[in-house]
């Protein structure tokens, strides 16, 4: 590298490892990196703009503005490794202040890394005084860049937005914003937000040339006003909350009044009137109208519902095992739960989350890094169907994608199949990195082919230490406080895998099987002592998930140290359903495990390798030891080295009473409110006296208003009168 003299710019310095692998790629970074170290570019400067000159000839150049406007003379559209090794190389350099008795601390030479380094107070992207550059005396690591305090991307104008994505964009997000958005804000060095579409990030301070996006760029740009609108927001709501969910807009002429789910509320009232059982092809044209409209309008959340909803009237008639009274019935609430919320006056960024009319219906996603979580295989009849959840460590959401088959395979088989280039165990337990992904609103991925945009995949040893707060727990605690402040899940975004999080382990308790409902429960410890429940079931369709569990989690894979799955709140506990768990090994995904991977040559005492003292069992895990039964060993099927308990399944009274009532309103969607047998009557007002005896007497008297509208003839006073009691019931499940 020349000595010459250089402006000084900010946004070069600023830009980290992480933000030059986001902008660019991991690979490239790396690539230029060692060039750097090798030999490093000649630099000038031309203005504000950096110039390097390469021993091959090939001359760079980076005026303010991004690396947008990089031009470099190798022919390489977008981001080249010679832009990446002109930031790396003007790190490297060694940049003095201007006078050593004006701005170096004592006892620092003057040349010196430390006395070089501008003023943080300095405002990004004012003009400097040039500085002298010296040429490093050798091989030299890129300088770290200063530290940074939090600042607010709020302070950019609507001036600044225009001029750095144009007019049009501006006036489509001002389309966005007069119909309202919800968003969740984060504060801090580099400030994110995440919205519906694509999730933004402010890596430079105080410049927008530097902003990321996991949209594909030219695709959704306009993403970029709706974060700065939304710290706008979050600044005037907000001002000292870290993290945050805020609504933002709402307030235009012409907003929309009313749900909009009018017609769609009136066909599920048909529908809960005949019931599944006396559904017919009429319904299914009714149900195609009425997906149609729902596309057209944009409401994405009532549309999934309402696809689903025509799903499971088709499965019945088809008489396929896909079919569930249960979930049926669970559409049809929704459906009235998300009419009602969205008709309530709380504004249009409340109606829009609601009714999710903010998402768009797909994203092309550009280069994007994904973690894998783990997998979750399922089976009906013959069909297979695995998905597969992968941590995006830049914006902190967890993406799903999914495969379907028709064969007799289970997990372990389905583990050998191709997908991405590599093998399906390969993605789920490995690092993706990919520029064909495609996200629909519901957060599930589609890997489109390509020939030009390829899909990698590398191994992993599950080091999730590196994904962001949120989707990495070390405060159990403050996760079920989180869990606990959640919408009611009716009137919530349909976010596949929107609980999917990664649990950090610093301690392992006792673990318990239970025979009848092959069942495994162990609790975990984070560092603060606070506990979690592993609670894995076994299924045909995954033979080894019991013994994988059992044997990562008592230190025959090595320590154990994260675990991910889906978490939710269960008898005051939070519980996680383990999708896969990190060890020092390799990642075990517990669903595409053999039965025979994981066998001990020595039963151990205890799931608990590292704890210094036992925990009882009754305090692990409610209702194991107050039955009076003891533990067991040999029994067929238990994990090796974990205690059996034959004390049944432990199920509370609470649990039996909504579960039996929940059972019994389904029964009425699944047969027709206009069509219920006989004995129907009595049988819902045995599940009300059960709730009224166990104190939920709330959840009994909205038994008593269906009670009081059966007829054979039901109105929609009666479809409103099931939908109300049902609620109840599904939301007191939900809270038990």
């Amino acid at each position: 590298m020349s000595t010459g003299t250089l402006p000084v710019r900010a946004d070069l310095r600023a830009l980290d490892a992480d933000a030059l692998a986001a902008l660019a790629n991991r690979g490239l970074v790396k690539r230029a990196s060692r060039e750097v170290e090798r030999e490093p570019p000649r630099l000038s400067a031309d203005g504000p703009a950096i110039v390097a000159e390469f021993s091959d000839g090939v001359r760079a150049s980076l005026p303010e503005g991004g690396l947008e406007q990089g031009r470099c003379s190798c022919g390489a559209t977008g981001v080249c490794r010679h832009l990446i090794a002109l930031i790396l190389a003007y790190q490297t350099a060694s940049v003095p202040a201007p006078a050593a008795s004006a701005g170096s601390p004592a006892g620092l030479p003057a040349g010196s890394s430390e006395a070089a380094e501008p003023a943080r107070d300095e405002p990004s992207g004012m003009p400097s005084s040039p500085a002298q550059v010296a040429a490093p005396a050798g091989p030299t690591a890129p300088a770290s860049p200063p530290e940074r305090d939090a600042w607010s991307p709020g302070v950019f104008t609507d001036d600044d937005l225009t001029a750095r994505i144009g007019a049009r964009l501006v006036a489509t997000a001002r389309r966005a914003e007069r119909a309202g958005y919800t968003a969740r804000v984060r504060r801090g060095p580099v400030p994110v937000v995440e919205l519906p579409a694509a999730t933004v990030r402010f890596l430079v301070p105080h410049d927008l040339g530097y902003v990321h996006t996991d949209a594909r760029a030219g695709v959704r740009d306009d993403v970029i006003a709706l974060a700065v609108w939304a710290f706008r927001t979050a600044d005037d709501q907000q001002p000292d909350t870290a993290d945050c969910v805020v609504d933002v807009g709402g307030s235009g002429v012409g907003a929309a009044t009313g749900s909009g789910l009018e017609a769609l509320v009136e066909f599920a009232a048909e529908v809960l009137r005949g019931g599944a059982v006396h559904s017919g092809a009429g319904l299914a044209a009714t149900a195609a109208g009425h997906l149609t409209a729902l596309e057209r309008a944009g409401l994405r959340w009532p549309l999934d519902a309402a696809t689903e909803l025509a799903g499971q009237l088709t499965a019945y008639r088809d008489r396929s095992a896909r079919y569930s009274p249960e979930l049926l019935a669970d559409l049809l609430a929704e459906i009235f739960a998300r009419h009602r919320a969205a008709g309530v006056e709380g504004g249009a960024a409340a109606r829009a989350r609601v009714l999710g009319s903010e998402e768009a219906a797909e994203t092309p996603l550009r280069r994007v890094r994904l973690d894998g979580l783990g997998a979750r295989v399922t089976a009906i009849d013959d069909e297979r169907r695995i998905e597969i959840f992968h941590g995006q460590p830049a914006s902190g959401v967890v993406l799903v994608s999914h495969r379907q088959w028709t064969t007799p395979d289970d997990g372990p088989a389905l583990a050998r199949r191709r997908l991405a280039g590599t093998t399906v165990a390969a993605v789920a337990a490995g690092t993706l990195v990919t520029e064909s992904a495609v996200r629909n609103a519901s957060r599930a991925v589609r890997l489109s082919a390509s020939r030009v945009a390829k899909s990698t995949v590398t191994a992993s040893n599950g080091a999730w230490d590196g994904l962001p707060d949120g989707l990495l727990i070390h405060d159990y605690a403050r996760l079920a406080a989180d869990l606990d402040a959640m919408p009611p899940r009716p009137v919530r975004a349909r976010v596949r895998a929107e609980l999917v999080r990664v649990l950090a382990i610093a301690e392992v308790g006792p673990a318990h099987y239970s025979p009848g409902a092959q069942r495994l429960t162990v609790e975990i410890r984070d560092v603060h002592g606070n506990t979690a429940t592993v609670v894995a079931t076994h299924a045909a369709v995954a033979p080894g998930r019991l013994d994988a569990v059992a044997a990562a989690l008592d230190g025959r894979r090595g320590r154990p140290r994260y675990v991910a799955g889906s978490v939710h709140r269960s008898g005051g506990r939070v519980v996680i359903d383990p999708y896969a768990i990190a060890a020092d090994g390799p990642t075990v995904i517990p669903d595409l495990a053999t039965p025979d991977a994981f066998t001990a040559s020595t039963p151990t005492d205890t799931l608990n390798p590292t704890a210094s003292a036992a925990v009882p069992a009754s305090s692990a895990v409610p209702g194991t030891s107050a039955d009076g039964h003891g533990p067991e060993a040999g029994v067929p099927g238990a994990p090796a080295g974990v205690e059996v308990w034959d004390g049944g399944d432990g199920t509370e009274v609470l649990a039996a009473a909504v579960a039996a009532a929940r059972d019994v309103l389904a029964e009425a969607a699944h047969s027709g409110l206009a069509h219920l047998p006989p004995a129907y009557a009595n049988r819902l007002g045995n599940a009300r006296n059960v709730l009224a005896r166990v104190g939920l007497h709330r959840v009994a008297s909205a038994l008593d208003e269906v009670s009081a509208r059966l007829s054979p003839d039901p109105g929609f006073d009666a479809a409103n009168a099931w939908a109300d009691a049902y609620l109840r019931v599904s939301l007191a499940a939900d809270l038990l």
